[in-house]
């Protein structure tokens, strides 16, 4: 067990490392000034010179991504469950999405901030936009598709739609559920930085704004590093709690 904890930890090291190798190498052959690319040690530099602000943008960043997973997810699973539960919803919800999705929804972020505001709740909006679609999709789909035998046994001992959607149909789609979530969970990062690219007095994005417009590459890189570092530990919190969730999923090695 030691050995293959060992091992997962290994190779993210060893790849990232590897990674920096080559972002170095590149930048020493092609000699790029700084405000081009800047090197690692660059990088490294800007984030040791304004941890304060970093953290304090990170912070308002990390709360947009969460807030907008969580309402994503809820407004997600109740969607999927009223098309599966109710044939009425699926007449009039199904062209919702489908019209929805037709839209870009980065073209949407200027809308919202109108709407909205500068504050956070636009950026959460965008978030919960994006976090929605494939929620409910990857939920109603592994609702309709639950095993047919399951189903005719529930008929045949007299289960009720209900008792049938929460004791049959619900565990069966929980890991098509877990799997939109974890989609949701990858994207949410895309949100809350759209949203604050189009206006934003705070947060990671509106702070690369700032050091693109005044060509510092080094704290653009910088606040880049500490978003994806954001999103990876989403993710990877997200993945757990779906793995409690569905304890009896094996997992493929």
């Amino acid at each position: 067990m030691s050995a293959a904890i060992g091992d997962r930890l290994i190779r993210p090291i060893v790849t990232l490392a590897g990674l920096l190798l080559v972002w170095q190498a590149v930048v020493v052959i092609s000699g790029a000034p700084v405000f081009i690319l800047p090197g690692p040690l660059d990088v490294l530099a800007a984030l040791a010179e304004q941890p304060v602000v970093l953290l304090s943008n990170a912070a308002v960043t990390a709360t947009e991504i969460i807030l907008g997973l969580i309402f994503g997810v809820i407004l997600g699973g109740a969607s999927a469950l009223s098309l599966a539960a109710h044939r009425g919803a699926r007449r009039w919800l199904l062209p919702v999405l489908v019209v929805t999705q037709a839209l870009p929804v980065f073209a949407l972020a200027p809308v919202l901030v109108l709407w909205l505001g500068y504050g956070m709740v636009s950026k959460v909006a965008m978030a919960v936009l994006i976090i929605y679609f494939p929620v409910t999709a990857a939920f109603y789909d592994g609702l309709r598709r639950t095993e047919p035998g399951w189903l005719d046994m529930a008929q045949v001992m007299g289960a009720s739609k209900a008792a049938t959607l929460r004791h049959i149909r619900l565990p069966a789609a929980l890991p098509a559920f877990a799997s939109g979530v974890r989609v949701g969970a990858s994207v949410a990062p895309i949100g809350a930085v759209v949203g604050e690219w189009v206006g934003a007095s705070a947060g990671l994005g509106a702070m690369m704004l700032h050091a693109n417009g005044r060509m510092q590459t080094d704290t653009l890189f910088a606040a880049l590093f500490t978003l994806c570092l954001i999103g990876l530990a989403v993710y990877y919190a997200t993945d757990a709690i779906m793995k409690r969730l569905t304890p009896w999923r094996p997992e493929s090695h």
